[in-house]
């Protein structure tokens, strides 16, 4: 058997600069003499400040994490760890819980793009290092990687990719093989996790958060999430300015961290599709919710727009979504923005029926139905339940 030779482990200092979410990073800060208040705005720290929010904010605009946050080249490892805990600190405290978990996937994202863009010794060394420190079971063995069977399922289940299923995989004396890259993603999935529980503050410590950091919780309403629209769709862009007051209404309450019903998520999940939202930008909408689930949520969201090889449910017609009392079109006197305030006249026109037709009124472009779908309407589904709990049994009456 050919004897792998490691390469030289990073110093502690690299190592939690690069991964300030491990275990024992806070020894970075071990001679400093700082405190939460300080941190917020002691000048000694304003770097370390305006590297936190470049974090949040390039998260809110880039989940994925696809751009590099351009302060990070000249950061010393203190002040990325520093800008870690500050991001994290403020996200805490931030009005909706919407912005936290998707700073926790944009900072998954970018430590799983180092790992897996590593080669050789390096990468084995890291993986191994970050493994063991987020107490995932991966072993390196003569022919790859191996993760032990819980870790993996316990890893993997909240991954939709159907390349990633149990079943697909070489189990072996209790533990699954995979390859460097896919155990950069499981390890992406177990830094998501940690990062997207908020750390506990004191009511003191919120209230004084989010006085200091206003401006910047302003900036992320504005900012996330922002609407796709997914490839090849007519018409481009989406207009979430010309979506009809209902659906404005349903995408705002998830964005404020709270609950939304079932015939409101199935309402949202099938109107953003036939508007040409791609499955990101669906799935994201729900990330505000109390009990979301993205593995859950993904999954329905799957089942609402994939129906018929993609040509999904229609969403309710006006009548429908009265009856559930979710229409608006009087106004919402708890939105922020005026305009959703006042009564909307064009929904109480004789000829409007439904929300799609809203939308091609004000200019928006809907994707049509198709040739095969062309007959009598869908039945409705319950929409995406964000929390695990079994879902209700669909209805079966058509409009």
């Amino acid at each position: 058997m050919a004897v792998r030779r490691s390469a030289a482990p990073l110093d502690d200092t690299s190592l939690y600069g690069e991964y300030p979410f491990l275990p024992g990073a806070e020894a970075l800060l071990r001679d400093q003499g700082w405190t939460v208040r300080s941190l917020l705005e002691d000048p000694a720290y304003e770097g370390a400040r305006v590297l936190g929010r470049a974090r949040i904010l390039a998260a809110a605009d880039d989940p994925r994490a696809i751009r590099n946050v351009a302060e990070f080249a000249t950061a010393t490892p203190e002040v990325r760890y520093l800008s870690f805990l500050f991001a994290r600190l403020v996200l805490a405290a931030a009005p909706s819980m919407a912005a936290l978990r998707r700073w926790a996937v944009a900072e998954s994202k970018r430590s799983s793009s180092r790992l897996e863009s590593l080669t050789g010794a390096e990468q084995e060394e890291e993986l191994r290092t970050v493994a063991s420190k987020l107490h995932a079971t991966l072993t390196l063995t003569a022919d790859g990687w191996e993760v032990g069977l819980v870790d993996y399922l316990r890893l993997a289940a909240p991954i939709r990719e159907g390349d990633f299923r149990l079943v697909r995989q070489e189990v072996r004396r209790g533990a699954v093989a995979v390859r460097s890259q896919r155990a950069a993603r499981l390890l992406e999935e177990a830094i998501r996790r940690t990062l997207a529980e908020p750390i506990p503050l004191t009511e003191d410590v919120v209230q004084f958060v989010r006085g200091r950091e206003g401006e910047l919780f302003g900036e992320l309403v504005a900012r996330m999430p922002l609407p796709v629209a997914r490839a090849g769709v007519p018409g481009g862009t989406l207009r979430p300015d010309r979506f009809p007051p209902c659906i404005r209404k349903m995408r705002r309450t998830l964005q404020m961290g709270e609950n939304l019903s079932h015939a409101g998520r199935f309402a949202l999940a099938a109107f953003l599709h036939r508007a040409g939202a791609d499955a990101e930008t669906i799935v994201d909408a729900y990330r505000g919710a109390p009990d979301f689930d993205e593995s859950v949520t993904r999954y329905q969201v799957e089942n609402i727009t994939q129906r018929d090889g993609g040509v999904g449910y229609e969403p309710p017609e006006c009548e429908t979504l009265r009856s559930h009392g979710l229409c608006v079109r009087d106004g919402d006197p708890t939105a922020p923005d005026p305009k959703d305030r006042a009564r909307d006249p064009l929904c109480f026109e004789d000829r409007l029926r439904h929300p799609l037709q809203y939308y091609r009124i004000r200019g928006g472009t809907v994707v049509e139905r198709g040739d095969r779908d062309g007959g009598p309407a869908t039945p409705r589904a319950e929409g995406p339940d964000t929390s695990g709990r079994p879902a209700r049994p669909r209805s079966t009456d058509r409009r």
